[in-house]
């Protein structure tokens, strides 16, 4: 027994003990070793960099928990479609007016759209994230197994653009998944689709307001947003409609118009022509609400891959808009 021990606290003593708060080793040095043979950084000053990055155990329970898998849409559109937060639209709308309609003559991306993806990502810039994103970023991107992957390209991007710019990686902070500045890009989206859009020279996301725009307005275009086309409508369902084949089809426009009329789906305004569409379901307190939404619609969950997100933005934009345009008419 004295021997069995005796053998195991050897082994204990040769192994490699993960203390609670300590990256995945052997995570962390692939990604360093990775961004050095094919990204052209130094090794040392990589590996100084990550002995000032923390893990965050906060950041790994908030990515299991998030608020488009915990709640239902009448729960979730509380959140975001209220009272004050369509007060506070109208009124950074009314500061920004000038600028927003530049945008949107550039992009053609409707300007609610950018105030309401403002409204729910940032509450108009007022909550940018209080994380380091690297800090938030290599939490994920070593000790989050189920979406690794993702978050490493996430990590690779940062220090990507962070070097390219010249900014010292430590300094920029974000949300607890990563996302930085106004808009809320991931690094990867601020690579691929922030712009320069008064031609000053540089690209700042965080607190400039032409960049900001023009970034979340080139973002929608790339993804195929459509200038002065619908983005969803309410609908009637005649009774014993069959819904399921329609429903279970997802998110991305596949359905003919005419076939969910067909089906009994009945719109609550006119859309001309027989686009491609999709059937949604919200459940309600005591009910289910069906919507039909477009191409528009889709786009916008490209920024947030959740029926409940892209909702809540059209909904936030729709009510800003009527807002805006009655107090437009009372001056």
């Amino acid at each position: 027994m004295i021997v069995i021990k005796r053998i195991l606290f050897l082994l204990l003593l040769a192994s490699p003990v993960v203390q609670a708060g300590d990256f995945d080793q052997i995570e962390k040095e692939k990604f360093i070793k990775d961004m050095v043979d094919k990204h052209g950084f130094e090794k040392k000053p990589l590996e100084d960099l990550f002995l000032k990055v923390k893990l965050l155990d906060h950041v790994l329970e908030a990515i299991a928990r998030p608020a488009e898998k915990s709640k239902e849409w009448h729960e979730y559109r509380k959140i975001f479609v209220t009272p004050e937060r369509i007060k506070k639209g109208v009124v950074f709308w009314q500061e920004n007016r000038d600028l927003l309609l530049a945008v949107e003559k550039e992009y053609g991306v409707s300007r609610e759209i950018i105030v309401a993806i403002i409204g729910v990502e940032t509450y108009y810039g007022k909550h940018k994230g209080k994380y380091r994103v690297i800090d938030s970023l290599a939490t994920l991107a070593f000790n989050y197994p189920k979406r690794a992957p993702f978050f490493r390209k996430e990590l690779k991007q940062y220090l990507l653009f962070t070097r390219k710019l010249k900014i010292d990686p430590l300094s920029l902070k974000g949300s607890y998944a990563g996302a930085m500045g106004m808009p809320q890009f991931m690094p990867s989206s601020f690579q691929s689709y922030a712009v320069d859009f008064d031609k000053d020279g540089k690209i700042n996301i965080w607190d400039h307001k032409p960049d900001i725009f023009g970034s979340i307005a080139n973002y929608f275009k790339k993804h195929g947003w459509q200038t002065d086309e619908p983005v969803a409508t309410a609908t009637w369902i005649k009774k014993g409609a069959d819904l399921e084949k329609h429903l279970e089809k997802g998110l991305k426009p596949s359905i003919p118009l005419n076939d969910l009329i067909e089906s009994g789906v009945q719109l609550k305004r006119k859309i001309e022509g027989n686009p491609l569409t999709s059937l949604l379901a919200y459940k309600q307190e005591k009910d289910t609400d069906y919507w039909v939404v477009f191409q528009n619609f889709y786009t916008i969950t490209r920024y947030n891959h959740s029926p409940l997100y892209g909702m809540a933005v059209y909904q936030l934009s729709e009510a800003i808009k009527e807002a805006y345009v009655r107090e437009a008419l009372l001056k």
